[in-house]
Formats: C-alpha cells, structure tokens, sequence
C-alpha cells in the first residue's frame, strides 16, 4: 500500500455492539475533532485526550429568536422601501396621507424590533461574559 505509512498497528481486536451502544459510540464520535472512529476508539480506551463539542442550548434558542427577528426587520424594511417609492410617486394627494400614517405605523414597528433585538443582544453578551 503506496500511500499508507506503517504505523505498526499489526494486532485486531474484534468487538461486538448492539445497534444502540453504537449508535451511541457513533453520536460521541461525530460530535469530537477526531476524524477516524478508529483513532476515538484508541483513545478511549487509553485514556488520552480530544476535544468535543458541545452546544448551549440556551444560546441556540437565543440564535433562533434573533433569526426571526431579522426577518422581521427585512420585511419591515422592504414594506418601508415600498412607502418610500410611493411617497415619491404620488402627487399631493388624500393618498399621500394615507401613506404617511402607514409610514408612521411601520417606522413604530421598525424601532421596536431594534430595541427587541438591542436588548437580546445585550443579554446574549452578559451569557457569554460569564
């Protein structure tokens, strides 16, 4: 085997799993840096070091709520852009009233999701600080 360096590993120990037990090695396995499930094997067993991940939950939920709310600000801001056009469109007209109130309506509704997100934000930072 060109390719292959010889690492000297000659002996094979054959153990047996249930579908659980290694489906459990396997999900350990996926969620460490070790890229050969052979290697995790070896150092379980040796008990030599590897890093695993592992997430927080409270931070993904966080990341989930910011998601929303920053489709939220892009409809906002697309309904804006939209104001924005047909305020320049129209003549001075009731409908130009009418757009100003909308305008009004949408630009409460912009500030609220800035704050919203300004105070998610501030918490999300005082979690990872800690």
């Amino acid at each position: 085997m060109m390719g292959e360096k010889d690492t000297g590993r000659k002996r094979i120990i054959g153990l047996r799993l249930t579908a659980d037990e290694y489906g459990e090695l396997e999900k350990n396995w996926k969620r460490s840096t070790v890229r050969k499930l052979s290697e995790y094997v070896r150092r379980l067993l040796f008990g030599q070091s590897f890093t695993v991940f592992t997430r927080d939950q409270s931070k993904d939920e966080l990341l989930e709520e910011m998601a929303l709310l920053r489709r939220e600000l892009n409809a906002i801001g697309v309904n804006f852009n939209q104001a924005v056009h047909r305020l320049n469109m129209l003549d001075h007209s009731p409908q130009m009233q009418e757009w100003l109130r909308r305008f009004e309506r949408d630009k409460e509704r912009f500030f609220a999701a800035v704050e919203s997100i300004q105070s998610r934000l501030k918490l999300l930072s005082s979690a990872w600080l800690q």
